[in-house]
Order: structure tokens, then C-alpha cells, then sequence
């Protein structure tokens, strides 16, 4: 049974936000017809199979949203701006600013090699730590082979606990995909191979770090990075659905992180990626020097790719700067624009076909 389309805009949404406690305040309603291009296109998913969908903007102290859908099949429930959501890939963009503060207390060289710091963990079958630099991991240059392929070819049965260490190897399994710094290929491999190396130079857990440098001093109480074997997502949240080839549709919201990893298993909302990503692109979140290497960019197919960070252009001509999200059950896009202006979409499954739907025109129709 497919839930009705639901609208629900905000033009102010007042949000008492607490460790452990997300209440809603106040919604302030708006006429039918605002918003109503971003409304039609997540309409539009929604259209075409995806269970539900949502957009939620903010523009200095305003904010509003637009939602359609359900976030759980079989009622009438939508996605709202506090419901938590695998995040996926926009893990990315927080790896990496841990990492570069680590570069900014001079406790990591960004053109030094991976072997330094993490030594024979990087080796083998072509593969050689000495020539694959910290700033080649974080840009995807590296030529460090994906291990998501082989998750994927078994998601079922990989659906267990995974070492870090285990998904490195898998991912190092195959051949280099080309000479270290000569070209660019997106390696979930890479990130984790840098999440190793927060934990080596800290002594702490990723997960910890990412706690105290960035979700505590910035507000972000519906973010975290979950352990290993925490398959549930606690607090209010949109289910995920995924049909897997040859199966029906399916609930797989409980998921075990561990497969994403440092790579990309992040819970977090709209309210938290919105005020995140702000707060980066303000400069709230590094030090200048330390921004400027995080936007240092290379051209890549949808845009140019940074250390972790995704610039474009919007179509109405501005830059902006974000990631996007895809894991199963959820597909996610954030960015921000450099006058403060932020946007976060979220789907909760995939078309008909089984194709992503492209979220980010919907955080496009939001910024401009």
C-alpha cells in the first residue's frame, strides 16, 4: 500500500534540541503554492516509486521544508527535518575535517605517505603505501580499488560486522586502478583507510573524534557515527527500503554500519547536515588555511571534488559546496552556498526501476 502524498511546509521551524531529547515546537504554515518547485519535483519521486522523500533549506534564521511520501510504507507518516537517516557518504565530509585538524596540530602531514603512519597496511598486489599520500586518499587519487563491489555481490550475506581492517584488504584485492596521483576514481576503501588513521594518530575511535571536534562544539545531537552491530536507528527516523536483484522491496533500515564504515555509515538529519555543511563552507569548522586545502579542487564527472568536499555550480550560477549520500534504503545530497544559504534532501528508496533519483535538483530548486 502506498501512502498518500503528503505537504507539509515550513516557514519557521522551532526546534528545541537537547543530548538525548528532539522535540518539535512551532510550525508556522505557508500558502499551498510556496515552494512549489521543489515541492513538484519530490512529488515527482514519489511518482515514480519512491516511498518518500524530503527537502529542508534554511536561509540564515529561516527555514522551511517540503516533504512527500511516507517515511514508513503503510501509513500516512512523512519524512520530517529531525528524522535521522543513513547518511551514507556525506561520512566523507567529516573524515576529512578531522583529518585536516589533525594536519592543522601538526600530527599529520597531508603529502606524506600513508606508509608513515599506517605502515604495511597498504601493500601488496601492486599496491604501495610509500607512493599513496593522506592527500591522495582524501581526493579519490589514490587508485586504491573500491571494496564496495564485493559487499554488494552477497549484500545478504555481508550483512554482518566488518573490521576496518577486512574492508581495506577486500578493496586492496584488486589491482590499482591506475599510478597514484595520475587520475581520479571514487575508493570507499580510501576513507577507510583514513579513518585507520585518525584512530593511529589519536588514540581514540573515529566515532569519538568525530563527537568531540565536530557534533558536540557544533550543535549536531542527531549525528553520529554508530558502532559495530548497532543495527537500529535510535530517535525518530525515516525507514530505508532496497529491493535487492530478484527480491521485492524491503525494509532494511536495521543495517549493520560496520560495511560503510568511516566510508560512509553516518546517521544524521536534516536539521544536523544543514547547519554542518553552513558552518564549513562559513568557515566555522577549520582554520582558514586548513578550508582552503579542503577546497582545493580537481575536475571530476559531476562537478569538481575537493578533500571530501563536492563543489558545483548551481543553475542559477552560484557555487556550491557539499556531498552527496547513497547506501541502501537511503540517498541524500547537502550543500551549501558561500552567502549561508543550505539545503538537505533525503529519499528513502529508489524508483521503480531501481535508480536513484537525482536529489540534487531538489537541493538546487532549494538554494536558488
Amino acid at each position: 500500500m502506498r501512502a498518500r502524498k503528503t505537504r507539509m511546509v515550513a516557514g519557521s521551524v522551532a526546534l528545541a534540541i537537547g543530548l538525548g531529547c528532539v522535540s518539535a515546537g512551532t510550525v508556522a504554515a505557508q500558502p499551498r503554492d510556496d515552494h512549489a518547485d521543489t515541492q513538484a519535483l519530490i512529488d515527482g519521486y514519489v511518482d515514480r516509486g519512491v516511498p518518500g522523500a524530503m527537502v529542508f533549506a534554511r536561509d540564515g534564521r529561516r527555514s522551511w521544508s517540503v516533504t512527500s511520501g511516507t517515511s514508513r510504507l503503510g501509513v500516512d507518516d512523512p519524512i520530517r527535518p529531525w528524522d535521522r537517516v543513513r547518511v551514507a557518504s556525506n561520512t566523507k565530509m567529516f573524515v576529512s575535517v578531522v583529518t585536516l585538524q589533525l594536519v592543522g596540530e601538526g600530527k599529520i602531514e597531508l603529502d606524506a605517505p600513508i606508509e608513515r603512519y599506517l605502515p604495511g597496511l597498504v601493500s601488496g598486489n601492486g599496491y604501495d603505501g610509500n607512493r599513496i599520500t593522506v592527500r591522495q586518499l582524501l581526493q579519490h587519487t589514490s587508485g586504491m580499488d573500491d571494496y564496495v563491489a564485493d559487499l554488494m555481490a552477497d549484500p545478504v550475506g555481508n550483512n554482518r560486522p566488518w573490521a576496518p581492517e577486512e574492508l581495506v584488504a577486500l578493496g586492496l584485492s584488486h589491482p590499482p586502478l591506475f599510478e597514484p596521483g595520475t587520475d581520479w576514481a571514487y575508493s570507499n576503501t580510501g576513507y577507510v583507510v583514513l579513518g585507520l588513521l585518525i584512530e593511529k594518530i589519536t588514540g581514540n575511535s573515529t566515532r569519538d573524534e568525530i563527537d568531540d571536534r565536530i557534533v558536540k562544539p557544533h550543535w549536531l545531537f542527531q549525528t553520529e557515527l554508530p558502532r559495530s552491530g548497532d543495527v537500529h536507528i535510535s530517535g525518530p527516523h525515516a525507514h530505508g527500503y532496497f529491493a535487492f536483484p530478484g527480491q521485492p522491496v524491503m525494509d532494511i533500515t536495521d543495517f549493520e554500519p560496520s560495511m560503510a564504515s568511516f566510508s560512509g555509515s553516518m546517521v544524521s538529519s536534516g536539521l544536523d547536515m544543514t547547519r554542518f555543511v553552513r558552518a564549513l563552507v562559513e568557515g566555522r569548522v577549520l582554520a582558514p588555511e586548513l578550508l582552503k586545502e579542503m577546497r582545493a579542487t580537481i575536475p571530476v564527472e559531476y562537478g569538481e571534488y575537493g578533500l571530501g568536499l563536492v563543489s558545483y555550480t548551481t543553475p542559477c550560477g552560484e557555487q556550491a559546496w557539499g556531498h552527496s549520500g547513497n547506501i541502501v534504503g537511503y540517498d541524500s545530497f547537502t550543500a551549501a552556498t558561500e552567502d549561508g544559504r543550505s539545503a538537505f534532501a533525503v529519499a528513502n528508496g529508489r524508483d521503480t526501476a531501481g535508480d536513484a533519483v537525482d536529489l540534487r535538483e531538489a537541493v538546487n530548486s532549494a538554494l536558488c
